[in-house]
């Protein structure tokens, strides 16, 4: 039996360089234009049988307005931050470009004292082997880009290193098919 689980990347709160760890700012008004203008190609989306959402402002309001009516998971939470929490990158480098350069390096680091990238993949994985498997379900899941990178990362088997070669932009959409632990990557057809 397999599922099948579309992850939509919440829609922006912010310019990318202005982005903040753990950051739970509602989407700004570049983010409200962008889920406009998707909201028609991701209108499909709504016949899924599950709706989740990560349970941030951003990802539910993104959900909220294309019309999911989805269901708050805590386990699509960002990665926890600990005291980076609100810092931009560039800010926390700044002060500790050590403990910056060991949380990019080392997958077990967490020189923030909150999630490893490690854990972060491993609690996003679980979820993912967790989702009721019948034949043919469907899922939806909006969630924070960082959500969707840990996503695929894990349904690959990719090494852990590899979450930073994932570009996930905001409004893009990735399907995974399969069960616990045997995930696949579909890509849609254009039709």
């Amino acid at each position: 039996m397999s599922v099948r689980i579309t992850l939509v990347a919440a829609a922006r709160s912010s310019a990318l360089l202005a982005e903040r760890f753990d950051d739970d700012r509602p989407l700004d008004q570049a983010g409200w234009h962008e889920v406009q203008l998707a909201a028609h190609a991701l209108m499909q989306l709504n016949a899924s049988e599950l709706r989740y959402c990560s349970p941030t402002v951003r990802s539910r309001a993104t959900a909220q307005a294309l019309g999911f009516a989805p269901m708050a998971q805590p386990a699509l939470r960002d990665c926890d931050m600990g005291r980076w929490r609100g810092y931009t990158l560039a800010e926390v480098t700044a002060v500790e470009p050590g403990a910056v350069d060991a949380w990019l390096g080392d997958p077990r680091s967490a020189p923030h004292g909150g999630e490893s990238l490690l854990a972060f993949i491993s609690r996003i994985g679980g979820w993912l082997d967790t989702r009721p498997a019948e034949d043919g379900g469907t899922i939806v899941a909006v969630a924070e880009p960082s959500v969707v990178r840990a996503a695929l990362v894990y349904a690959l088997q990719a090494p852990p290193t590899s979450y930073w070669n994932v570009e996930v932009r905001s409004l893009s959409t990735v399907t995974l098919a399969g069960t616990a632990g045997r995930w696949s990557l579909r890509l849609q057809t254009a039709a």
